[in-house]
């Protein structure tokens, strides 16, 4: 199990950017790189349009596992939002979570976004430390 997950601030920029242009839907997507080192993003639609549900659009979901293969990438982690809280794994998210990932959830504080990032595993939730790193 990943005890952290590295990322740049541009990562975490896309991510935001994502999420506050889907809000007040929630918003998901792929964090793409090797060794819990987050390479690159991809926000993907989500068919549910719903502020408390999402469900990758499944073409858009391939083509990005095709792209992170082709470029010789691992999944990372996955993104959601959660607009109107809670801060941590909802039962739906650990019920219907299916990859050994970092879980990076969003929600909002005084209406500024901040991130925190989980791993689910057989039911069980534990907070990974999100760390940045300058461009490489």
């Amino acid at each position: 199990m990943a005890e952290k997950l590295i990322l740049t601030r541009s990562h975490w920029q896309a991510m935001r950017r994502h999420v506050n242009r889907r809000a007040p839907l929630e918003a998901c997507g792929l964090l793409a790189g090797k060794n819990n080192r987050v390479e690159s993003t991809q926000g993907i639609y989500n068919t549910e349009e719903s502020a408390v549900r999402y469900r990758m659009e499944p073409r858009a979901q391939w083509r990005a596992f095709q792209h992170l293969e082709g470029a010789g990438l691992d999944l990372v982690g996955i993104y959601h939002s959660h607009p109107n809280g809670p801060d941590h794994p909802s039962p739906t998210d650990i019920t219907e979570s299916m990859y050994p990932v970092t879980q990076i959830i969003w929600y909002r504080v005084d209406g500024e976004w901040q991130a925190r990032g989980f791993q689910i595993e057989g039911g069980k939730v534990t907070e990974i430390t999100l760390v940045f790193s300058k461009p490489e």
